[in-house]
């Protein structure tokens, strides 16, 4: 059985020079998802909806 890779990155989120998915702020938080795909947030969106990503997030990363 071959280990499966996974997506999950190791660097901060803002040393990517990532941009917030709501609002195109800094990112600050990345969020994985159980489908392997991603969302990148500022602080103030990340704060706003944060109970809601950590209920269904793989990961949540904060820089």
């Amino acid at each position: 059985m071959t280990p499966t890779p996974t997506a999950t990155p190791t660097a901060p989120v803002s040393s990517t020079g990532e941009r917030c998915d709501r609002c195109g702020a800094q990112a600050q938080v990345r969020v994985i998802l159980p489908g392997g795909g991603d969302l990148v947030f500022c602080a103030h969106h990340a704060r706003a909806h944060e109970a809601r990503l950590r209920e269904v997030a793989v990961s949540y990363l904060e820089d």
